[in-house]
Order: C-alpha cells, then structure tokens, then sequence
C-alpha cells in the first residue's frame, strides 16, 4: 500500500484511530487524511500553557500545517464539544482528555470514559482521533504517570474496539493495524 492508495472518501460516517509514539508522524497522517474531508473541525486537544516555550513551539507547528478552511476548536472539553459538533472531526489528541481527569478518583474516571466512547459511537460524521502510544519502556515513578500510561491503554483500547480503521504510526511510517492483527480474546 502507498499513500496513492489512501482516501479518506473510504473512511466517510465512521471513525480512524491513529496512535503512535512520539514524533512517530501519527498527527501528520491525520491531517493528512482529513485533507479531503469537508467542513471538517479541527479539535486541538490541550491546554495553551503560553510560559511553556517548548509546548507553544510545538502548537505552532501544527497551527501552520492546517488548512485554512479547517475550523480550530482549541479546548479540553472534548465531552462538550462532541454534544455540540455534528460535523466531521479531527481530534489530535485523546492524552488531552485523559490529562484533564487525571486526579479523578477511578468511578469519576470510568464515567467520563464510558461517556466518551457513548459520544463516538453516536456519531455520524467522520471522526479521525489521534492518540499516543505510552507504556512501552520504562515505568514512572510517579503514581500520576502510571495512571496516565494505564488510562490511556484503557481507552486507546476501547477506541480500537470501535474504530472501522485503526493504524500505528511508527517511525514516519503507518502500518494499518486491522489487516495484519487479531483483537485478544478477552
């Protein structure tokens, strides 16, 4: 397969799950298979921390690859902006939300979750989510990284289980995931 291959027309009324590491080109694959989309939000993920220079350096390498037809909803309140936003959406990227509820007690947590995948699943439009892969060397020492590595496995999970189109982004290749793997038996 080659990037003449791809289209995002085959990913219309449903979701795309893309993950990868760091740098790994998970958000340029997303954007660019949203170039073909209409109308389509673009959904920026975090906090816009402006006394961290190196986060603002990387928001505005991403601010100036986007098309500027692309409408920008800068938020972490993905819930919300899934009740509002019928049209189709890039979400880059689900460690937003998972940061925004990392001191929620576990209950609080697993309801914001279950709420989530509620609001994708019901959409009709197209959704490409970007996510991170976490969790594949080293273990935090800290308790707040280990319940960030374990809630986003968790979710990414789940994103999978729903997503018609899952691919890992790795070292500025994508490899789609569906077609050489078997979900595990639970």
């Amino acid at each position: 397969m080659n990037a003449k291959d791809l289209s995002i027309s085959k990913y219309l009324s449903h979701i795309v799950f893309i993950t990868g590491g760091t740098k790994s080109g998970k958000s340029e694959f997303a954007e660019y298979l949203a170039k073909e989309v209409k109308n389509l939000s673009y959904v920026a993920l975090s906090e816009n921390n402006l006394d961290d220079k190196e986060w603002q350096d990387k928001i505005n390498i991403h601010r100036k690859r986007r098309p500027k037809d692309w409408k920008i909803i800068e938020t972490t309140d993905l819930l919300n902006t899934l009740r509002k936003e019928e049209g189709p959406l890039l979400i880059d990227s689900i460690g937003g939300f998972v940061m925004k509820s990392i001191g929620k007690e576990q209950n609080e947590w697993s309801t914001k979750m279950n709420s989530l995948i509620s609001l994708l699943m019901k959409r009709k439009s197209t959704t490409i989510i970007v996510g991170e892969q976490v969790g594949w060397s080293l273990v935090s020492e800290y308790k707040i990284g280990n319940t960030y590595i374990e809630r986003i496995g968790e979710l990414q999970k789940r994103i999978t289980k729903i997503s018609k189109d899952n691919w890992l982004a790795i070292n500025g290749r994508v490899i789609k995931i569906d077609e050489i793997s078997i979900e595990i038996p639970t």
